[in-house]
């Protein structure tokens, strides 16, 4: 099969090596996206590695543009395959392939459908996740789902951890459903709209929470945008700080939500709107990252202060 790849990120890589050094297809050409100035590039890139194997790389600013679609009925594929691609393709651009369009989506579809499900999730404090393959239709997320695979989520997964056991399932969900998808025998699996829910793009002002809520949804927080995203962070009279880890301890705390409660060499307990949290790593925006407990020694915190 001849095969474009439209793919970026961790996912996207994981999707291209699967078929530049497993699947026997040719891939043609790697459509992805040029890494912005502003933003934290933590995973491999899937241009090098399309550029070490000798297929062409394109950039383009739109996909829906006249010329992207030229430029990929030009490539004449079977099969589009999109993977952690960050724009929606429509028709003409969406109809180009002879055999068919499918993307690979970080949840399971039907639920989560939508940007940054792998955050989502965390912030949401679900205990699964998976990844699903699915037809390419003009709405996002929402063709027919040819595999999925559950990925459960740990008490201790952050959205980085998380994503790295995404990627193997991306590889387990092609070396699964792809050979049935080239011989045409794939199962198409229409999805229940009724159960569909949409998450949307997060920005850093997302991460700012407040000491009234309940520690357990600190803490999913926390994990969801700890690094390499922005961090949550709350407003106090340092200005913004940033909390990077934290455990939630679901004990009554017997202070006003915000007041330190205790010490300890590991950290130090914050009361909140139900239970406690125990802060392993924090900063005040300009300063340096610290452990809870050094934080507390460069601030004054002792027990009874507000944090």
């Amino acid at each position: 099969m001849r095969i474009v790849c439209l793919a970026y990120q961790l996912i996207g890589h994981a999707a291209l090596r699967y078929f530049l050094e497993e699947s026997g297809d040719e891939v043609v050409a790697l459509i992805t996206h040029r890494d912005s100035p502003g933003e934290e590039v933590w995973w491999p890139s899937a241009a090098e590695l399309a550029t070490e194997h000798g297929v062409p790389v394109f950039s383009p600013e739109d996909i829906n543009a006249p010329a992207s679609a030229q430029l990929l009925a030009h490539l004449s594929p079977d099969f589009l395959l999109s993977a952690w691609y960050r724009q929606l393709l429509k028709q003409p651009a969406l109809g180009v392939a002879r055999r068919g369009a499918l993307n690979l989506h970080g949840s399971l579809l039907p639920r989560y459908r939508g940007r940054a499900p792998v955050n989502w999730v965390l912030v949401n404090g679900e205990t699964e996740t998976g990844m699903t393959l699915h037809d390419m239709v003009p709405r996002a997320d929402a063709g027919d789902i040819v595999g999925q695979m559950r990925v459960p989520i740990t008490a201790d997964d952050t959205a980085l951890s998380l994503y790295h056991r995404l990627a193997e399932a991306t590889v387990e969900v092609l070396r699964s459903t792809w050979p049935a998808v080239a011989s045409g025998e794939a199962p198409r699996i229409a999805q229940d709209e009724s159960e569909a829910t949409y998450v949307g793009r997060r920005t850093p002002r997302d991460g700012l929470f407040r000491w009234d809520w309940p520690a357990r949804r600190i803490h999913n927080l926390v994990r969801a945008v700890t690094h390499p995203y922005p961090g949550a962070f709350c407003e106090g009279r340092r200005g913004a700080v940033l909390v990077w880890a934290a455990e939630p301890i679901e004990a009554p705390a017997a202070a006003a939500p915000g007041t330190v409660t205790s010490l300890a060499s590991d950290g130090l307990v914050v009361a909140t709107g139900s239970g406690s949290l125990r802060v392993l790593s924090a900063q005040v925006v300009g300063d340096e990252e610290l452990d809870g407990a050094a934080f507390a020694r460069r601030y004054g915190l002792r027990p009874g202060a507000a944090f």
